[in-house]
């Protein structure tokens, strides 16, 4: 594999996003020793709490732990991502072909923020665009489209196709989150949020959840984009 090619790249609207709903498949998957990779498509400027300086030091913070290769912002408009739609299509497409996950994630397509919801469908068109070699054709970056895609969650609990087990890498999955201070805790000069009014507690009840149907005690939720293939049952 080439230093460019990635395992799993992770696609959010904001950064905390992805380690919301997948740090713990990316633990596991670093610690076997895949490459990983995570796409923030704003510096989510407007949040209520923090500021972007801050929340790129977080961000940076929770990659220490995560084991991330790479970590990409394009800096798009916080809530105006359907305003540059297809500039975002077009940057996921080019990205993708460059680094050649074998699988992406992205946020579920429903989900109570409409971030969230834009850059599922963003992800979506851009997989999809970026397995047609008439598509902005580069001979530098050819078309490519990877073999899985999923949706993780992060506002939605919704009954998930397929579960990873994250019980051993779960207080780690905690740390990644709670380096996240600005939006999960109540400091002073910040306002109330439904990420301040315990938000963490309700990730780690979802978690016990998705475990307790799969058998286990914590796991994470997807939501495949596309029917697995079996040969025989």
């Amino acid at each position: 594999m080439s230093t460019r090619e990635l395992d799993i790249l992770a696609i959010g609207a904001h950064p905390d996003d992805v380690e919301i709903g997948a740090a713990g498949s990316l633990l596991l998957a670093a610690a076997s020793g895949k490459r990983t990779a995570i796409l923030d498509l704003t510096y989510a400027e407007l949040s209520s709490n923090g500021t972007v300086e801050r929340r790129q030091q977080e961000a940076a913070a929770a990659d220490k732990l995560l084991g991330v290769c790479a970590r990409y912002n394009f800096g798009l408009p916080d809530r105006g991502l359907e305003a540059v739609r297809e500039q975002a299509i077009e940057r996921v497409v080019k990205l993708i072909r460059k680094t050649r996950p074998r699988t992406v994630l992205a946020p579920y397509f429903s989900d109570r923020h409409p971030d969230h919801e834009s850059v599922s469908r963003i992800v979506r068109e851009a997989i999809f665009n970026a397995g047609i070699r008439k598509y902005m054709p580069d001979p530098e970056l050819p078309a490519y489209r990877p073999a899985q895609f999923l949706y993780y969650f992060i506002n939605s609990t919704v009954t998930p196709q397929v579960v990873v087990d994250i019980t051993t890498v779960f207080p780690q999955k905690m740390e990644v989150l709670r380096c996240y201070r600005s939006q999960f805790e109540l400091e002073e000069g910040s306002v109330q949020t439904p990420l301040t009014n315990g938000y963490l507690e309700s990730v780690e009840y979802r978690e016990r959840l998705f475990g307790q149907q799969a058998g286990v005690r914590y796991a994470e939720g997807f939501v495949s984009a596309a029917p697995y293939v079996l040969t025989s049952l």
